[in-house]
Order: C-alpha cells, then sequence, then structure tokens
C-alpha cells in the first residue's frame, strides 16, 4: 500500500527581531509515494518555510493546521522521529559537520532509520556503487561531512543520503541553486533513480524550470505569500518559464 503525506492547512510563523511573522497562511498538499510535486514561487513566498515545517526545524512554529503520513501527525513527531517515519530534507545549504566521516554519518544514519545496522560487506558495496553513480571519488567516504566539498560537491552528498537512506518522501530545498549543467543532471538522476527504485515521493521546491527538464513533474504548485495561488500540471511550469510570476504578484 502507497504512503501519503499530507499537509492541510498549514499556518507557519518564525521569530524575527520584530517579533513573530507569518510565513505560511493555510496551505493544504497531497503526495502520493511515487508522485513528483514542484513547488515554484518568488522569493520569500514560503516555499523553504514549508520543506522546513515538515522536517521539524525549530525556528519554525506550527500555529495551526496538521501534517500527516499515512494518517499519523508528523507534528507530534520529534526530527529522528521523522526522520525513521520515511522523511527526507535535502538542505538548500547542507551543514559541515566536523569531524564526523560521511562514512561513519551515513551508516549511523541508516542503522537509526532501519533499526539496525547494515552488513558491512552489502553496505559498502551499496555506498560505493551509489558513489559511482553520482560521479564522486570514493575518497568523500572518508572526508568529514561537506568540509570543504564545493556547492556541486554538497549537492551530491545530499542526493548520496537520499539513494542510500531509502525514505519514502523527499523534500528538495532548491538542491539545484549553485548547480552547472553537469552537476544538475547528475543529481537529478541520482533522484530519478531513488523514485524508480523505492517509488520516492517527491516534493521539489525551486524557482526555476531547468531542473524540471530531468525530473519531470506530476503536479506544479504556485506558492504566492504564504499560500497556493495556482495548481497544475507541467504544463504550468512552462508557462512561468515564459511570464514568470507577474501575473501572481500584481494579484498579491
Amino acid at each position: 500500500m502507497s504512503s501519503v503525506l499530507e499537509i492541510k492547512d498549514l499556518h507557519v510563523s518564525v521569530e524575527t527581531d520584530q517579533g513573530a511573522k507569518k510565513i505560511l497562511k493555510g496551505v493544504d498538499l497531497t503526495i502520493k509515494q511515487g508522485e513528483t510535486h514542484a513547488i515554484m514561487g518568488p522569493n520569500g513566498s514560503g516555499k523553504s518555510t514549508l520543506a522546513y515545517a515538515v522536517a521539524g526545524h525549530p525556528r519554525y512554529e506550527v500555529t495551526s493546521g496538521s501534517i500527516l503520513l499515512d494518517g499519523e501527525e508528523v507534528l507530534d513527531m520529534e526530527v529522528d522521529e521523522r526522520a525513521q517515519a520515511g522523511l527526507f530534507l535535502a538542505m538548500q545549504y547542507p551543514v559541515e559537520i566536523p569531524g564526523v566521516t560521511n562514512a561513519n554519518f551515513l551508516r549511523t544514519a541508516k542503522t537509526a532509520i532501519d533499526g539496525e545496522a547494515p552488513a558491512i560487506r552489502t553496505w559498502m558495496k551499496d555506498v560505493k556503487e551509489a558513489m559511482a553513480n553520482l560521479r564522486m571519488d570514493e575518497s568523500f567516504a572518508a572526508r568529514n561531512v561537506n568540509e570543504g566539498f564545493s556547492g556541486g560537491e554538497k549537492k551530491r552528498n545530499e542526493i548520496l543520503q537520499l539513494e542510500l537512506l531509502k525514505p519514502k518522501f523527499a523534500v528538495l530545498d532548491e538542491t539545484d541553486s549553485g548547480l552547472d549543467v553537469d552537476a544538475l543532471k547528475v543529481v537529478s538522476e541520482g533522484v530519478n533513480r531513488a523514485k524508480e527504485t523505492t517509488d520516492l515521493g517527491v516534493l521539489l521546491i525551486t524557482h526555476y524550470t531547468r531542473i524540471l527538464r530531468y525530473i519531470k513533474p506530476d503536479f506544479v504548485h504556485v506558492f504566492v505569500d504564504g499560500r497556493v495561488a495556482e495548481e497544475g500540471g507541467r504544463e504550468l511550469a512552462d508557462r512561468l518559464e515564459e511570464e514568470g510570476y507577474d501575473r501572481f504578484l500584481t494579484k498579491a
């Protein structure tokens, strides 16, 4: 039975120097395993706020609404429990973790999610294969997580985690930012592989349509001022490529 992620009337605020600021103002989305949903919109429209709310970032306060994974309230879960339930966030700005090697990080995360450590021989084979597919040198396994990595290497490392941890749903927060064409293709291929092999559901947040040439969306949602202003298929992304967001900003 396929899993379902439901976001219902979600309102989210973030604390600023001027006090709490409302960012999301009633968002409704339903994502099924195997589907790809693209979230597009201008800067400040709430796209990344949605990603952080799903992942459980402490700075973002859900003031009302619900996030359900197979009927279970995600908002009642701690961050690690969300990961164990099958949620994954690829961050726009992946953090560095000095003193923790990629190899140790990946195996520790896999153990925490599955409840048991993977067999060493099989695990190392899987890691090497995934790194080769992402055109990452094997030396990256011994390097500290993201430390000294270029922007493109950090994004590939996020997709490496995605492929190995095998979540039910992945929220990709502007994974295409800072990537050249070659890196964009490699990263997109990794997402597509994960989708094909695990029936991954994808919530893809982006400003631009270029990544949608490689990761084909089933649905496109336009965010404006913390709300979904319009929804459609991939033809909506094509229209946004031609027209931009002016017609939405004029209404707002």
